[in-house]
């Protein structure tokens, strides 16, 4: 009878061993899934464990075989065979360990195959392949036939039956096997295979009968009544909805001028009573909407929740916002630590910029004194220091900016300091002028100055611009560069000091004596509003040309902002005084000599017996 058995064995391990060999072609051709590419190197390695393994049962059947065959006097020879046996036990044992430890290492990374229930839910997963099948061909067979048990009416919880082979343990169904457990399911599952087998028929009974349960008749018609009911309130909450945010516009439309007035942001509207009303009626609108769809979109997964085939959707709907939300959350809550850190390190900058403020006013006042250093730097240099120190403070957070490692940010930085470079080159030259306009000390607010062919007071510098008052009240923005590259001069540096001196011109006959018209030219610039009397005025005689003499008045103000005024007060009292001491102010070309003409000074400056000359006739005798 032993012999019997062993005849049968050997053809059914021999077969064993080719299956796991067509097993291993399987792997290498049929490359098709991501499980097999992680399971390749532990199934080439379970073929050699198998190989011996087959080697040893065939070695272990023969030693049993023999010891059968003994007779019971040979002792020496059985114990001999019994060690023999106990050897091979002790190598599956170690066999099994070395199947576990490889299992063991692929836990984390393998991937697996779920067997699906009725709805889509998952009953377990299979790891391993049997025989030809692989995981995945296994977990949609297993599935395949789980479904069509469920269609047979007579099912119950007793109708699976557990049944064990040479190397499984089958699930059966009648006649159908529904699945195989085999040793290395077991293993996967750290568990035997008897056990594995007595889960997963718990697991599959519930399912099929929680399925018979769900889609019975009366259970059909308990979820369609609970559906109208949820559909029902859902009408109720929309209507009460509706009616509420209706009551609402209402009392927003009676309230208009009485408690809705507007809203003013210091002299400004920003809205008036009507705008505020029309603009609180659209938010009352919006927010009914956004109530209504928010009512619905709760009661849509309820709805799917009560039918079993549509359950997943509920899921689904859920996640839709929750997991958002869910992200978000978790998002944050893994930058907080970065937060924190830009928190405090804006706080730190801003005390340091508040510290450097401080200097800036005291070096402003003239209570903090720098060797070298103008108080009308203060400010500019602040300014300076302040982009350098925000600047640095922007280099420090960077690293901790949410997504600041990947490319499409640093690809944004990149294009927007690429547009900066390019698009601002005209300005960084402008800014660079107006930082050494700034320490040149060329001029002030207020001053009068000269930039070019213009003329004004100053009223504006900046980075970029310098703006000057005509006397004309016209405004002229000069670009600092155009400041740079122009000869500029100021008439208000040195006023308030030394006093700026004004000067004019005008050119008399040599028939006048020099001292009368120096006389007369210092008199007209002592009457002159805000010329100072000391240092006094003075004359230069600048040329000395064919027809006249050219006479340039001198005189010191301190106004040089009322150079216009201050000329033309001049100019007036040079004609009073000239005419008063019987000095013409002629043409240059006039001849002085007279016959017959009166004078040109006005009539009111001459005395009240003056006559104009006669003409002087002479005959000369041709004769002689």
């Amino acid at each position: 009878m032993k012999r019997i058995t062993l005849t049968l064995l050997i053809p059914l391990l021999v077969l064993t061993s080719q299956s796991l060999f067509a097993q291993n072609e399987r792997i290498t051709k049929h490359n098709d899934s991501s499980n097999t590419v992680i399971l390749k190197d532990y199934q080439l390695k379970l073929a050699e464990i198998e190989k011996q393994h087959i080697a040893d049962s065939l070695q272990k059947l023969k030693l049993e075989a023999q010891i059968n065959a003994l007779k019971t006097t040979d002792n020496l020879k059985k114990e001999e065979l019994q060690k023999k046996i106990q050897e091979l036990n002790s190598k599956e044992e170690k066999r099994l360990a070395q199947k576990k430890a490889r299992i063991d290492s692929l836990r984390h990374t393998a991937q697996n195959f779920p067997v699906y229930g009725f709805f889509n839910d998952t009953l377990f997963n299979i790891y391993s392949n049997l025989g030809s099948f692989s995981a995945r061909e296994r977990a949609e067979a297993v599935s395949e036939r789980i479904k069509k048990t469920a269609n047979d009416f007579k099912f119950n919880r007793d109708s699976l039956v557990i049944s064990q082979s040479e190397s499984t343990v089958e699930i059966n169904f009648g006649e159908t096997i529904l699945m195989s457990v085999s040793e290395n399911d077991a293993l996967w599952n750290n568990s035997t295979k008897l056990e594995l087998a007595k889960k997963y028929q718990d697991i599959i009974s519930n399912a099929i009968l929680e399925y018979k349960s769900e889609t019975s008749f009366t259970t059909l018609i308990k979820e369609i009544g609970l559906s109208l009911l949820v559909l029902s309130v859902l009408g109720a909450i929309i209507h009460y909805f509706k009616k509420l945010f209706k009551w609402t516009a209402i009392k927003i439309q009676q309230h208009e001028n009485n408690r809705i007035k507007g809203i003013k942001i210091r002299d400004y509207t920003l809205f008036n009573a009507k705008q505020q009303v029309n603009a609180l009626l659209s938010l009352n609108n919006v927010l009914k909407w956004l109530f209504i769809l928010l009512a619905v979109y709760i009661t849509l997964p309820i709805l799917f929740g009560i039918f079993p085939w549509t359950k997943n959707f509920t899921t689904t709907l859920f996640g839709y916002v929750l997991n958002p939300l869910k992200k978000i959350v978790l998002a944050f809550w893994s930058y907080l630590p970065n937060l924190i850190t830009i928190i405090v390190i804006i706080i730190v900058f801003r005390y340091i910029l508040r510290g450097i403020n401080f200097l800036k006013i005291e070096i402003q006042r003239g209570n903090l004194k720098i060797s070298g250093f103008y108080p009308d730097w203060a400010n500019p240099t602040y300014q300076i220091v302040r982009i350098l120190v925000l600047a640095f403070m922007v280099i420090v957070i960077f690293p901790y900016l949410p997504g600041s490692d990947s490319p499409i940010f640093r690809g944004v930085s990149v294009f927007l300091g690429f547009l900066f470079t390019f698009g601002s080159a005209g300005s960084l030259s402008n800014i660079i002028a107006g930082l050494v306009l700034t320490y040149m000390r060329l001029f002030k607010i207020g001053d009068r100055v000269k930039i070019g062919e213009e003329v004004g007071d100053v009223i504006e510098k900046s980075m970029l611009v310098t703006r000057i008052r005509t006397i004309k009240n016209e405004i002229i923005s000069i670009p600092n560069s155009t400041v740079m590259n122009s000869h500029t001069i100021n008439y208000s540096s040195d006023a308030p000091d030394k006093g700026l001196i004004l000067h004019t011109t005008v050119t008399i006959g040599y028939d006048v004596p020099w001292r009368n018209m120096h006389k007369a030219l210092i008199d007209a610039a002592i009457k002159t509003e805000h010329i100072l009397p000391d240092p006094a005025p003075f004359v230069l005689q600048t040329s000395l040309d064919d027809f006249y003499v050219s006479y340039q008045i001198n005189a010191y103000t301190k106004e040089p902002n009322k150079q216009a005024f201050i000329y033309s007060n001049l100019h007036q009292n040079i004609q009073d005084c000239c005419n008063e001491v019987g000095i013409e102010i002629l043409s240059p070309h006039y001849r002085a000599a007279r016959d017959g003409n009166m004078t040109t000074i006005p009539s009111n400056y001459l005395d009240k017996n003056y006559k104009a000359p006669v003409f002087t006739v002479r005959n000369v005798n041709t004769k002689e």
